[in-house]
């Protein structure tokens, strides 16, 4: 199931994201060789203290972690505008309520392989995508940001997403890092839903209270 965690849901889902930040550990720093911020087991950053919501793609009991994505509004600080600043040219504004930055993707292939013996990667990948669209669309959200390495290209298109890449630097990691920009809207999610072979929502939204990802908030410099 696919969970959309918000900063009064932390305590609640305090497993679930203490898996996401080492799994995000194992991806980013020991896979990827991204220069990010590591204590022991774990990569967490300042952009964690500043109450972000986390989509969490988990077993049925919610006890596994099998995915996660962090979301943050562009109107306070990212890391697009902070970290990968080189990564797209000055004549871009992407600040906007309705613009959102999605970082830390990464799915929990051991955890899918024992679990999901018949998902591969690439479409667990995927999926993890459609269920980050439909939250967004959800949301009044109509373009994710994120920053990728040049391969993942092919695995969104694969996965029907629609995407411009801004542009590109090196210095970040073992490979040049790409900032895209990925339209939120029906006619994505259909073609996304279409190429996947998948009819129903992922992401089911809970009755109450919250619906939506959080509403902009001013935060401390």
């Amino acid at each position: 199931m696919y969970l959309l965690v918000q900063a009064h849901e932390y305590d609640k889902h305090a497993g679930l994201l203490d898996q996401s930040f080492r799994l995000r550990k194992e991806v980013f720093a020991d896979q990827l060789g991204w220069d990010v911020s590591v204590s022991g087991s774990r990569e967490r950053d300042r952009y964690d203290d500043l109450h972000p919501a986390y989509l969490l793609w988990c077993d049925d009991t919610g006890t596994r972690l099998y995915g996660s994505i962090r979301l943050m509004p562009t109107t306070g600080p990212t890391l697009l505008y902070d970290v990968f600043r080189e990564t797209f040219p000055d004549t871009c504004d992407l600040i906007a309520p309705g613009i959102w930055e999605g970082t830390r993707m990464c799915i929990n292939e051991k955890a899918i392989a024992r679990d999901c013996r018949e998902l591969r990667p690439d479409r667990a990948f995927a999926l993890l995508l459609l269920a980050l669209c439909e939250v967004a669309l959800g949301s009044g959200v109509h373009t994710m940001i994120s920053n990728y390495e040049p391969h993942m290209r092919r695995f969104y298109q694969r996965a029907g997403a629609e995407l411009d890449e801004l542009g590109r630097a090196d210095g970040y990691g073992r490979r040049p890092v790409c900032c895209g920009a990925f339209e939120v809207s029906a006619r994505v999610l259909a073609g996304m839903r279409s190429s996947l072979n998948v009819s129903e929502e992922l992401y089911q939204r809970p009755a109450l209270p919250d619906r939506t990802l959080p509403s902009p908030i001013p935060f401390a410099a």
